[in-house]
């Protein structure tokens, strides 16, 4: 028989930190808006909205894993969503 170690279910999404898939949720939705939308209107500013309330629940639920090096990391990636908005627009 095969030991079931083998073929066990890893955690969390392949043990990638939930601070990164946060990172990476953020630009996809960001990305989505950005492209889609073509004049900040109220839906914007709802799915911003939306978007910045599942960033706190995701914080305040993984607290534990929460470093400077994370932080950083954070701040670096909603950095790189303010830049991406204003190079959508210039298009």
């Amino acid at each position: 028989m095969i030991p079931e170690e083998l073929y066990k279910r890893r955690r969390r999404h392949d043990n990638t930190p939930a601070t990164m898939v946060l990172i990476i949720t953020n630009y996809i939705v960001a990305t989505i808006l950005f492209t889609s939308v073509s004049a900040t209107s109220w839906f914007f500013a709802v799915v911003m909205a939306g978007l910045i309330m599942y960033n706190i629940y995701t914080i305040r639920r993984n607290r534990d894993e929460i470093t400077r090096i994370n932080i950083i990391a954070y701040t670096i990636g909603w950095a790189g969503i303010v830049l991406l908005y204003f190079v959508t627009r210039n298009i």
